[in-house]
């Protein structure tokens, strides 16, 4: 694909698992895609919703096209086969034979959240930083109500490079290593025995050969957290009360993250004309029994409807953040037609596309 000349706009599509994000996210790029951009949508859901919504049948690091929509493509995390990139990428060709192959190494890449976040981290930098997207949209990974997302590649640099990881390793690596292989080896190996695998012998190693990826690591995690700064961040959540409080903890945490959000995203939002409507007589229901019960049933409805009303709102209010609002559906979006028909009934989305 060639390359563009401007510059790519990202959207980062954040909040608690179970909000709706994969969705959004690939309603934003069919929305993208319909405006004649060429738009990605990346994404570490394992459901393979994405997939099969945009009409492909396999879907993984690399951009695949969504047949029929010209300009759509998408993208799934391979937590692995990213960290193997990145190891390739910052360590020398024997370190980084021996990182693959350790144990420790395979159980934080292949399980630890912060790792997968670390990892959708750099695939979306590299995509931006391959400039063939008018737009990018990134379905972060749910850890934290999304805040792993944009802490991780501060964290990840603090484990390369901390303290603790200084202390054990010591500051001249190939000193140590040295000094490790003539003194501490043999140890590691009789204390390994009694345990009856090299555990403590690979957790050394590991160690040391992680020290030699900080430099790289370091600079790149600062580049990451520019690309962040530099998007569009959009928090979804729900009016449901666990999404609603990993909403006020990403909130909270945001002098933190250093992350301005272009919009508060309410999902599943009921029609608030469901609150006119629980006042007016019903009509052409002669039953009074019949009658009560639906009265009972718009009450109720209507009450839930200004619950999530006053929810958005005192939510916006206190965060001083533009608000949107997706409509609540009777069935989920199965195809990019119906995405692109959820997104043209939300509010205050579309300018986030300009």
């Amino acid at each position: 694909m060639r390359r563009r000349t401007a510059p790519t706009k990202a959207l980062v599509v954040t909040g608690a698992g179970g909000v709706g994000k994969t969705t959004l996210s690939a309603a934003l790029a069919v929305a993208a895609a319909e405006r004649d951009q060429t738009a990605l949508v990346l994404t570490v859901d394992p459901a393979r919703r994405l997939a099969d919504a945009l009409g492909l049948s396999d879907i993984g690091n690399d951009p695949q096209p969504a047949p029929g929509r010209p300009g759509l493509y998408a993208a799934m995390l391979d937590v692995t086969a990213s960290w193997e990139a990145i190891i390739h990428r910052y360590a020398e060709p024997d370190v980084a034979d021996r990182l693959l192959d350790n144990a420790f190494f395979r159980a934080i890449a292949d399980r630890f959240p912060a790792a997968q976040a670390y990892a959708a981290g750099e695939q979306m930098a590299e995509f931006i930083e391959g400039g063939h997207w008018d737009v990018l949209v990134v379905d972060t990974p749910p850890a934290a109500g999304g805040i792993d997302f944009f802490m991780a590649p501060r964290r990840t640099g603090d484990l390369v490079g901390g303290k603790l990881l200084h202390w054990l390793t010591g500051a001249s690596l190939p000193g140590r290593r040295w000094m490790y292989r003539v003194t501490a080896r043999p140890m590691l190996r009789i204390a390994d025995t009694i345990l009856g695998g090299p555990l403590l012998e690979d957790l050394a190693e590991f160690l040391i050969d992680l020290r030699t990826m900080y430099d790289g690591l370091s600079v790149r995690a600062k580049t990451i957290e520019r690309h962040l700064r530099q998007a569009d961040t959009l928090i979804v959540t729900t009016a449901d009360p666990t999404p609603l409080r990993e909403a006020h903890r990403f909130f909270e945490e945001l002098p933190e993250i250093e992350i301005n959000p272009a919009a508060l995203v309410f999902n599943r939002a009921l029609p608030v004309e469901w609150i006119d409507a629980a006042r007016k007589p019903i009509r052409n229901v002669p039953d009074p029994e019949l009658r009560a019960v639906l009265r009972q049933n718009l009450n109720r409805w209507a009450g839930e409807a200004r619950r999530q009303v006053d929810a958005r709102e005192e939510l916006a209010a206190r965060y001083q953040v533009p608000l949107a609002t997706v409509p609540w559906l009777i069935e989920s979006p199965t195809s990019a037609d119906a995405l692109a028909d959820m997104l043209a009934h939300s509010e205050g989305l579309q300018t986030v596309l300009v």
